[in-house]
């Protein structure tokens, strides 16, 4: 059965009405509490806990930021369940990094109404802040975005978000709809039976999505998936040997922010929290005398290899690495490159079913046979 709403709003009022649903869906009980971007005092916008009705007013959800990628914030939310009813609401790049969570027991969504977002990318925080300053609003962003100016008063979009291949989310209970949407309107879609009996709750039931949002879903997609194969293709073109990736790294300071920010960097513990790359001076100076010098720190190619092998077979490409690096290494494009083949050689996309089970949890008798040099 098809759920999809359309909702007009007054000019300045787009999120007055969708601050109304989620009210609603509080004061209905259909959840106990709201995750969701909403406006602080300062003006800025952040990822907010919501559980008194009407501080839903302060909900913007199109506010073109990503300051954390939620699934972590989901994770910490669900790591033990509560028995309550949360609604949360994520980008696609967040929710494909809820479900690969979720399959390693990070997150539950048991009891989450995850609610989805249509995406025309995000800006660095710092750029965010300058664009408030300047009045920018999700509604002059999204009006914006939709003539395919992403581009605002000189200030782009991130590049994880320009090659970005899925600005629509799936695997959502919901879907808060503007690519098709008419002027001064949105569409609310329910997608899963969970997100169609909560919308039905709050008298939200509708028809077929707009027949022209397929066709510019489908656009977008492919301008994105064009640029990724291009800048890809130029990355590797450039980055070509160890020697071009230990340069590109050059100005890493071992900060590990972007193992911090990074959605899918699942373990408790960090092995390079431990002491095994916490070396004695001595072995510092022995390492010095096969050259004369040495860099310090040590080991920051060998921590971003090690965080490539790790998690590319999970990485969703949301560009927080690149986002928290505070010396601008572009660490999107390489996490992308061995993402992408990763992915590709397992037949495997991060984020795109709950139930597809991850690579190297499975083993086939008959799997890498070119690599492991079994006899059939």
């Amino acid at each position: 059965m098809a759920n999809y709403t359309k909702v007009s709003y007054k000019k300045d009022e787009l999120n007055l009405e969708i601050s109304k649903i989620f009210k609603q869906l509080m004061e209905k009980k259909v959840v106990s509490a709201v995750l969701a971007p909403s406006s602080q005092s300062s003006g800025v916008v952040r990822q907010t806990l919501i559980v008194n009705p009407i501080k839903t007013a302060q909900i913007d959800l199109f506010a073109p930021i990503i300051p954390v990628n939620s699934a972590k914030i989901a994770s910490s939310l669900t790591a033990k369940p509560s028995g309550k009813n949360i609604a949360m609401v994520m980008r696609s790049c967040e929710v494909r990094a809820a479900i690969e969570l979720a399959k390693l027991n990070q997150i539950n969504l048991d009891d989450v109404l995850l609610i989805g977002l249509d995406c025309f990318g995000r800006f660095e925080n710092t750029d965010f802040s300058k664009l408030l300053e300047q009045n920018l609003t999700s509604e002059s962003f999204i009006q914006s975005a939709q003539s395919e100016k992403v581009a605002v008063n000189g200030f782009d979009i991130v590049g994880a978000c320009k090659i970005c291949e899925y600005p629509v989310p799936d695997n959502v209970d919901i879907r808060i709809c503007v690519i098709g949407a008419d002027t001064n309107s949105f569409g609310v879609e329910g997608v899963s039976e969970k997100g169609k009996q909560a919308l039905g709750e709050i008298g939200l039931t509708g028809s077929e999505p707009p027949g022209k949002r397929k066709e510019l879903v489908e656009a977008l997609s492919k301008k994105r998936s064009d640029l990724l194969a291009q800048k890809l293709d130029e990355y590797k073109q450039t980055i070509n040997s160890i020697q071009a990736l230990e340069d590109s790294l050059a100005n890493c300071i071992n900060c590990y922010n972007c193992r911090v920010a990074c959605p899918v960097c699942y373990c408790k513990e960090c092995v390079y929290l431990t002491n095994t790359f916490r070396h004695e001076g001595e072995q510092y100076l022995g390492w010095a005398q096969r050259e004369g010098t040495l860099k310090m720190p040590t080991d920051t190619a060998f921590y971003h290899l090690t965080r490539m092998t790790h998690i590319s077979t999970f990485c969703v490409g949301c560009g927080q690495c690149t986002s928290a690096c505070p010396n601008d290494i572009e660490l999107t494009l390489a996490f992308r490159s061995v993402a992408k083949a990763s992915q590709a050689r397992f037949e495997y996309q991060a984020g795109r079913s709950l139930d597809e089970q991850q690579p190297l949890t499975l083993f086939h008798d008959d799997e890498l046979v070119e690599v492991t040099g079994q006899v059939k």
